[in-house]
């Protein structure tokens, strides 16, 4: 699957746009990409769709700047994790026809996607939202899960639109299937035109001459639901990702809500992360850190060799390169930090006092002026 393009770049806009110059450019691209422009074109429809996402995420504040920090991933858009996109002609009409002027699907001076079904108003199920847990190997490699969600459903006895058997309606009387009445008042002024949703269908363009027995009319039932959901390697605590049209099934069919996908990181029991690095803390026996060798330290995907230089000090950091966690953006990975300590055993035989005793009065166990100075600069640093 090709990489989406940048959000910016489609609207051929700069990451400092306004909201109005950002409302302006994708009007713009939308009536010059609009079906009714474009008939038949492919290419055109799916511009116009492209152009539609985009505005969906730029238009919204809190959207734009997971965007800004996380790109594609960060509001659902990953390609390789299949979040977001796939906005149908009645998502775009539907959420933002109101930018054109008029009812649903309406453009101004042209006919409108949909035709004669322009006015009528299309039922929005709400969303819902998921928490995800997450150790940071499958933070590492991104996983694919499946979790089970309850949620309500499209009524399969009636397909959805309330009424029984599927074929109980009729067309409203009022608005004559429209959706909408326009009343024409006379002013001071002249006659001044105005169209609002219409009272007896609620904006839908039929009623209901007979209610589904098992939905009661509304068109949806409480059910359950087993949604495999993928994420991208390299999320964080707190990111949300989403699947759209996963959500609650709308009344009476129309458009389905959205699933939101809190990621909670577990807390590994060896391993804290910081950012895209993750920090070990090693304890060293004091023999260790005089002589040297070779130590063992987990990793977030196995263990790992580490060289330990004689003399090491405590508080020395070793870095394992690549041995953290990518960027959600694919670009870079973090290190492993080694944070050396050096134990100092809290009870003690006589054998170990008297061995120790001995130590201590050997000049190379008294620290130089150089080794004091090291010490003093690091300590003086926490404060500055």
């Amino acid at each position: 699957m090709a990489a989406k393009r940048d959000f910016y770049e489609i609207l051929e806009i700069s990451k400092t746009a306004t909201a109005e110059e950002i409302k302006k450019a994708y009007r713009k691209k939308a009536i010059q990409y609009h079906p009714d422009k474009n008939p038949g074109d492919k290419e055109a429809e799916e511009k116009f769709k492209e152009a539609a996402e985009a505005y969906e995420v730029l238009s919204d504040e809190q959207k734009r700047a997971r965007y800004d920090q996380f790109g594609h991933a960060g509001v659902g858009g990953a390609a390789s994790g299949g979040f977001g996109g796939g906005m149908s002609m009645d998502d775009i009409f539907s959420q933002f026809g109101d930018i054109f002027g008029g009812h649903f699907g309406g453009f101004g001076g042209f006919g409108g996607f949909g035709g004669s079904q322009r006015g009528r108003r299309v039922n929005r199920g709400s969303d819902l939202r998921v928490k995800v847990k997450l150790n940071l190997k499958e933070i590492l490699n991104g996983v694919e899960k499946k979790i089970k969600v309850k949620k309500y459903v499209s009524c399969s006895h009636c397909n959805g639109n309330g009424s029984e058997n599927g074929n109980s309606t009729s067309t409203c009387s009022t608005c004559k299937g429209s959706g909408v009445v326009t009343r024409v008042t006379n002013t001071i002024l002249g006659q001044m035109q105005t169209s609002s949703t219409c009272p007896t269908c609620n904006g839908e363009g039929t009623t209901i001459t007979k209610k589904c027995s098992y939905c009661n009319g509304e068109g949806i039932v409480r059910d359950e639901e087993v949604l495999s959901i993928r994420i991208p390697a390299g999320v964080a605590e707190g990111m949300q990702l989403s699947m759209s049209g996963k959500g609650n099934a709308a009344r009476r069919g129309g458009i389905n809500g959205d699933l939101l996908i809190v990621v909670e990181e577990e807390q590994d029991p060896n391993l804290i992360r910081d950012e895209n690095d993750v920090i070990y803390n090693l304890f060293l026996t004091f023999p260790m850190a005089a002589l040297g060798g070779t130590v063992e330290v987990p990793t977030i995907d196995g263990m790992a060799k580490v060289k330990i230089e004689p003399g090491t000090q405590p508080g020395k950091v070793l870095r394992l390169r690549n041995k953290g966690l990518p960027s959600v953006n694919g670009f870079g990975k973090g290190d492993e930090l080694v944070n050396v300590n050096v134990y100092v055993p809290e009870n003690l035989n006589d054998k170990e006092r008297k061995w120790l005793q001995e130590m201590d009065r050997s000049e190379n166990f008294i620290p130089s002026k150089a080794a004091k100075k090291t010490v003093f600069d690091k300590f003086k640093k926490m404060f500055d």
